[in-house]
């Protein structure tokens, strides 16, 4: 059996899939404590009296471009004019 037979499996490059998985393993890990990290920052917000919610709303907007948040803002003014709030 030659060293490119072993490392096929049923026509599947066994050494690169590996290779994927792994790396994806690690960034998932990677995620992991990130997403801690970002649960630790909106704790001590929220004990420093700033509400986490709106903060998330703000760090959505700032995501999006200029013409895409003014849509929306003008949308929702047009839906609450419309709903009487």
């Amino acid at each position: 059996m030659s060293e490119e037979e072993k490392t096929e499996v049923g026509g599947i490059a066994a050494d690169r899939l590996r290779s994927l998985i792994e790396r994806i393993e690690r960034l998932e890990e990677e995620k992991k404590a990130i997403s801690s990290d970002i649960r630790d920052i909106f704790a001590e917000a929220k004990s420093a009296g700033f509400d986490v919610k709106i903060m998330r709303a703000v760090i959505k907007l700032r995501k999006m471009n200029a013409a895409d948040r003014d849509e929306q803002e003008f949308l929702l003014d047009t839906y609450k004019k419309a709903l009487d709030i």
